[in-house]
C-alpha cells in the first residue's frame, strides 16, 4: 500500500467514526425526547380524567376518540393501548425529574 492509499483509508475512518457517533448521539436525543413525550401525554390525559369525570368513561369513550385522532395525525403508535401504557408510566413516574 502506498502512503496516499493508508492516509485516504483513516481519513475515511475518522469520517466513518465521526457519522457513526452522531448518529448514535440523534437517537439517544430522540429517544430521550420520545420518553419525555410519553410522559407528558400520560400526564395530560391523567389530569383530564380527574376534572370530574369517571375513568371508566374516559377510559373507554374519550380515550378511543383521542385514540383515533391522533392516530390519523401521527401514524399508530397512538392506539388506545399506548395511550393507556403512556398513562400507566405517568402513573408510575409521577414525578418528571424520576425519569
Amino acid at each position: 500500500m502506498s502512503k496516499k492509499e493508508l492516509t485516504e483509508d483513516n481519513l475515511y475512518q475518522a469520517i466513518t467514526q465521526v457519522v457513526q457517533q452522531a448518529q448514535q448521539q440523534v437517537r439517544q436525543v430522540v429517544n430521550q425526547q420520545m420518553v419525555q413525550a410519553y410522559w407528558r401525554i400520560g400526564h395530560l390525559i391523567v389530569e383530564h380524567e380527574q376534572q370530574g369525570r369517571e375513568r371508566a368513561e374516559y377510559g373507554k369513550k374519550q380515550l378511543r376518540m383521542l385514540s383515533k385522532r391522533l392516530q390519523a395525525d401521527f401514524g399508530k403508535g397512538f392506539g388506545v393501548s399506548n395511550l393507556r401504557n403512556m398513562r400507566q408510566f405517568y402513573l408510575a413516574f409521577p414525578k418528571r425529574d424520576a425519569l
